[in-house]
């Protein structure tokens, strides 16, 4: 198996995971304590805006190598996509299928289902409470967290921060309560 190949696979768990551990100790070491995706929203808009807004007060340019990381997850998703797609279909167990199906969300060809998050149904009333609505909120819930999940769950929980640990069991509890009660709710009002 040649390189590219072995790029193209689904990395297993002991393997991606420590990957991801590693990003730690290595800001750590650059002299970085802090880490999100999340932050940077905010460091683009102080970057961006002249206007005369508290929130947007600060030296960004501090936080710039934060800028650069998410630069390059846009760039390493967009290559991704294009040059290094795995060819094999995406495997959905039956069960899940069949769960899905009954809410009436049969397109299992890519990795949204089409019915919710394709160009067609933006300004359907599913795209608009799925897209906007659910982009509004988990904007909002990250804000109010004062992070999202890179933040809390991989750097403050390493850094043994004990509202980061209760910020993630919440995502957690909040991901179980939209899959398994929000979103038949709001598949059977539509």
């Amino acid at each position: 198996m040649n390189l590219l190949e072995m790029i193209r696979q689904p990395w297993p768990w002991y393997i991606a995971g420590p990957l991801i551990g590693l990003t730690v100790p290595a800001l750590l070491l650059l002299g970085n304590k802090s880490f999100g995706i999340s932050s940077s929203l905010r460091h683009v808009c102080a970057a961006c805006m002249p206007a005369n807004i508290s929130f947007f007060k600060y030296d960004w340019k501090k936080e710039s190598w934060n800028l650069a990381f998410v630069a390059g997850i846009l760039i390493g998703g967009f290559l991704a996509t294009q040059f290094l797609a795995d060819p094999n279909e995406i495997v959905i167990a039956q069960a899940t299928q069949d769960d899905l199906a009954a809410l009436g969300l049969t397109s299992f060809s890519g990795l949204m289902p089409a019915e919710l998050f394709s160009i067609e149904h933006i300004f359907t009333l599913k795209g608009l409470i799925f897209l906007v609505l659910g982009g509004f909120l988990v904007g909002f819930g990250t804000r109010y967290a004062g992070g999202g999940t890179s933040g809390h769950a991989i750097m403050g929980i390493s850094n043994l921060q004990l509202p980061s640990l209760i910020a993630t069991v919440f995502f957690m509890v909040g991901g179980f309560v939209g899959t398994l009660v929000l979103l038949p709710w709001f598949m059977s009002l539509i």
